[in-house]
């Protein structure tokens, strides 16, 4: 059965590029008659906070999104918050681990500093890992574990090309290698994102996957350990993000508002869906709509495969400023 997911990081309010992409989500599953799944990615709990989870549901719901499956309404592919499913994590971990794929790293927190739990892409870590710690003796690594608690690496083969068809981005390949060795568990023993997020797309079937282009190079870790541990990988488009004018990511410094403080203000969700909806190629011009009256338009009408400049008089226009 095809199935499709919005998963949110509770760890701030949803945004107008958060909307668009689970806009997108929802279309895509709903025109190919399939399950829409939401999952709260709040594997890292130092930085997700429940009130920003129940936001997230409050946000959606406004804007006339549903979901089939999720964290308020249950399911049978639940629980539906990665903090719920941690014995499926551990239990991947095992599984690597008994066929080679893991090692433990000793490197210092600094030199871990730019690790990314959360998902932010590759582009956030820096320069691949160099593997200082993957040929150390069992001696070394006994030496090491007086010391510190080791984070654990997922061995990737220095020959390995990871290739995939992206529905927005096109054919992909990487370099043999590429991104070196990664983490798939912290020395706090905090998850990361790459293994939760793998192995949760496999546990709940999820057929499709839309999501920013901001996470495409995060793609080849998550095919790596879908490979590893035996599961099919889903289809992926990673849509195009919206951009402020000075070409950086949409954020408050350029009025991307989140969804509470439009709500707040007395903006209409119609209002809303037309302006992401006209950014995203579905209309001509931002008129009042609501998601139901896009399905057909995304049938006919392909993902938007260039990033979308948002200029500060739209948006005050939709403020009726």
């Amino acid at each position: 059965m095809t199935a499709g997911r919005f998963a949110p990081t509770p760890s701030g309010l949803m945004h107008l590029g958060n909307a668009r992409t689970a806009l997108l989500a929802w279309l895509q599953i709903r025109r190919l008659g399939g399950a829409f799944l939401l999952r709260m990615e709040d594997i890292d709990g130092p930085r997700s906070r429940p009130d920003y989870a129940e936001a997230a549901l409050r946000d959606l719901r406004w804007l006339g999104l549903d979901w089939d499956e999720g964290p308020d309404s249950g399911g049978p592919r639940g629980p539906y918050t990665q903090s719920e499913r941690l014995p499926l994590y551990e239990e991947a971990l095992e599984r690597l681990r008994a066929q080679g794929l893991l090692y433990p790293c000793y490197c210092s927190r600094a030199e871990l500093a730019a690790v990314a739990s959360a998902p932010h892409g590759l582009a956030s870590e820096g320069p691949a890992y160099p593997g200082t710690c993957r040929c150390l003796s069992e001696e070394e690594r006994q030496v090491r574990a007086r010391r510190k608690q080791p984070s654990l690496r997922f061995a990737v083969p220095p020959e390995r090309i990871v290739r995939f068809d992206d529905e927005c981005a096109g054919p992909q390949e990487t370099a043999p290698g590429a991104g070196g060795d990664f983490v798939v568990r912290r020395a706090d023993g905090i998850f990361s994102y790459q293994l939760a997020v793998a192995v949760d797309d496999a546990a709940m079937g999820v057929t499709h996957v839309l999501r920013g282009s901001d996470l495409l190079d995060s793609t080849p870790r998550q095919l790596l350990l879908l490979e590893a541990l035996g599961h099919a990988a889903p289809r992926y488009a990673h849509v195009p993000l919206l951009m402020g004018p000075d070409g950086k990511r949409l954020a408050k410094r350029h009025g991307g508002i989140s969804l509470q403080a439009l709500r707040e203000a007395g903006v209409r969700p119609e209002r809303v869906v037309g302006l992401l909806a006209r950014w995203s190629g579905l209309l001509e011009r931002a008129e009042p709509v609501m998601p139901s009256e896009l399905i057909e338009a995304a049938r006919e009408r392909p993902l938007p495969l260039e990033p979308v400049v948002v200029r500060e008089e739209e948006l005050r226009g939709m403020l009726g400023e």
